[in-house]
């Protein structure tokens, strides 16, 4: 696959194109009609969940959140790879490899609403963390990468990057130690064409981002990431190699955030309206739910049916959570400073005329 997909050539690996048809039947997973079934299903639940996180947020019943939304099969794609023991790194928009590897939904609303307790993952192996500061991740994915490599364990560790985190320092380090030390990483670089408003034209002269690898002695792959079957095939190659060669793979997914960067947000002062259509034809739902019509495995009555369970599950976990989780106000002002400065003093102030506003809409 690295030969055949060799990203000095810009050659991206595609199995279906935008109406759900395989062009590419060498690299189409082997699937049974039940684990093409399941995989759609998590993608709509990603979205299902996604979109009512934004809904919450927008309520004020959460703080910033970043959404997922035309992103989803990257994060189910390397869930359904994922080992129990491997390790997931993430940045913060990989919601499908989080409930893959066992985060809860409780524990996402729960650091969403700013509770530090959310990144506990009590039911979930080997999961760092979200991490907000970009590309800082990836020198802690190098180092457990070492780290398996030192104890000869049968794990490979998963670290994920936007696109801008390849213009990090932290980037380049962590690629250059894990191509000198071999160990087990497969990074992937969700291209989503935007660091927040800096399109990809303005972060590199490169001719994509998996070529990069080649400066740091390392396998590359330029995949769809809208390409569900694309995705699981890369993920499942990449892994293969790094468990049994001990070598780091740098993976570029190719998508489209068609939602905000966060929710703070407006996509509409950096890019245009026939742009974010051009990319609706891309959508990985819509292309693999048009693949499942071909098959007779999929409906539009099936998909409201269960998009409406996923609804009501998710807001019930939401509404036990909200109901559930204290949060000492004491906890995020109290044990800064010996003394409160008076800056700290007016932001406890502030926090708690928003509590008080929040409250009385209960």
């Amino acid at each position: 696959m690295f030969d055949q997909f060799d990203p000095a050539d810009d050659k991206m690996l595609q199995v279906i194109d935008n109406n759900g048809k395989v062009i590419d039947r060498e690299w189409m997973p082997k699937l049974t009609d039940e684990e093409l079934v399941k995989l759609y299903k998590e993608m709509l639940f990603v979205r299902t969940l996604d979109f009512m996180i934004v809904s919450y947020q927008r309520q004020g019943r959460l703080y910033t959140y970043p959404p997922n939304y035309g992103q989803e099969a990257i994060g189910v794609a390397a869930g359904a790879v994922m080992k129990h023991d491997d390790w997931l790194v993430p940045a913060f928009r990989e919601l499908g490899a989080y409930l893959a590897k066992g985060v809860t939904m409780k524990e996402i609303f729960m650091f969403n609403m700013g509770f530090e307790d959310g990144m506990r993952f009590t039911e979930a192996s080997h999961v760092l963390p979200f991490s907000v500061p970009i590309a800082s991740q990836l020198l802690h994915a190098a180092g457990i990468g070492y780290a398996v490599k030192y104890q000869k364990k049968d794990e490979v560790t998963f670290a994920f990057v936007g696109d801008g985190g390849t213009s990090e320092g932290d980037f380049h380090e962590a690629l250059n130690f894990a191509g000198v030390w071999k160990v087990p990483v497969i990074f992937v670089v969700q291209n989503n064409q935007y660091a927040i408003s800096v399109p990809v034209k303005m972060q590199t002269a490169s001719v994509n981002m998996a070529v990069k690898s080649k400066a740091y002695g390392i396998k590359g792959l330029k995949v769809d990431g809208n390409d569900i079957f694309a995705l699981l095939a890369a993920f499942r190659y990449a892994h293969e190699y790094a468990r049994t060669e001990s070598q780091a793979v740098l993976i570029e997914a190719v998508t489209y955030r068609k939602g905000a960067h966060t929710t703070s947000d407006d996509p509409s002062k950096y890019r245009t309206s026939e742009e974010e259509k051009e990319w609706d034809l891309k959508d990985p739902l819509r292309r693999m739910k048009l693949f499942m019509e071909k098959k007779k495995l999929w409906s539009d009555a099936e998909e409201e049916r269960i998009t409406e369970e996923y609804r009501k599950e998710i807001d019930r976990q939401f509404v036990e959570t909200e109901q559930s989780v204290q949060y000492p106000l004491e906890d995020v002002f109290k044990y800064m400073y010996a003394d409160m400065p008076q800056d700290l003093r007016d932001q406890q102030i502030e926090h708690e005329k928003f509590l008080q506003w929040k409250n009385a809409r209960k």
